[in-house]
């Protein structure tokens, strides 16, 4: 059994709902089911009970995820004290967002003197966890956008951007200067999956619920304006192919760019990045 498959079946048990386990994980649900017949097959035994409003542990998977749970327990153990006697220190960063940011450089660059025997280690999220896999434990502090939901974090906002809306560039609203969240009222809006944190849903659906197609990451939210003409919310000044352009919205509230930690941490290198990171973004 690897780590990796227990892990997943330790989200799945938890959420009992391989939907929700997924989007927990930030995969999509395919892999996973695949992931928990071959531990199922590996066992020789049903894990779970499947039925369509999700599933029930059978009598060997109560038995699997207390085992589970106290592995993986011991192999992050293992992985600190390792880390500890090699001397080696590591924090790993969630990023959402454009990595080309300015912002972004300059932070890598003051992280790397102040920190240069640090092994840094960048894991990069899509739209529908805006924590970056905080709440999962996958992250030590992330570099992301608010507004969330803020619940036992520590949230320390870096810069505010304004938003407009993507539209193809023949779209007959491409030409305005700026636009109104009212004038969108009948257009369809890219969506993120059931389960994703309502708090950020709302604000990138302007406020209210939309109808239209739901995505995961920024290409995907592209591909169905140019597509099916559908629309949505970004930040100004990133660039984008000629095919879209983006139309400033005169109504809508910024959006921060915010790092994010989990509240009571007291690892000093999440303290270190933060502040540095405020810094960074100063300019």
């Amino acid at each position: 059994m690897e780590l990796r498959t227990l892990r997943y079946f330790v989200a799945v048990a938890e959420e009992l709902h391989f939907g929700r386990a997924a989007t927990r994980l930030h995969m999509s649900q395919p892999p996973l089911s695949r992931a928990i017949k071959q531990l199922e097959a590996e066992v020789g035994a049903l894990l779970f009970a499947r039925s369509p409003s999700g599933v029930t542990l059978t009598p060997v998977g109560t038995v699997l995820l207390d085992e589970a749970r106290a592995l993986l327990e011991h192999a992050d153990r293992v992985r600190v004290r390792v880390s500890a006697a090699a001397g080696v220190a590591t924090i790993t960063v969630g990023i959402l967002g454009d990595g080309t940011d300015p912002g972004v450089s300059r932070l890598a660059a003051a992280y790397r003197r102040r920190h240069p025997g640090v092994d840094i280690r960048i894991r990069d999220t899509d739209l529908t966890d805006p924590t970056c896999g905080l709440r999962a434990g996958l992250v030590d502090i992330a570099l992301t956008r608010a507004p969330f939901d803020e619940t036992a974090l520590t949230v320390r906002a870096l810069r505010t951007d304004p938003v407009g809306v993507v539209l193809r560039a023949d779209d007959p609203l491409a030409r305005r200067r700026s636009l109104r969240l009212a004038e969108l009222g009948d257009r369809r809006w890219f969506r993120f999956p059931l389960g994703t944190d309502p708090v950020w849903q709302s604000y990138w659906n302007g406020g209210r619920p939309r109808e239209g197609p739901v995505v995961r990451a920024v290409n995907e939210c592209l591909q169905t304006v140019l597509w099916n003409g559908t629309v949505g919310l970004a930040p100004l000044g990133h660039d984008l192919p000629p095919e879209f352009t983006v139309v400033p919205l005169a109504d809508m509230a910024p959006s921060p760019v915010v790092v994010a930690w989990n509240d009571g941490d007291i690892n000093p290198l999440i303290r270190s990045f933060a502040e540095i990171a405020t810094a960074a973004y100063r300019y």
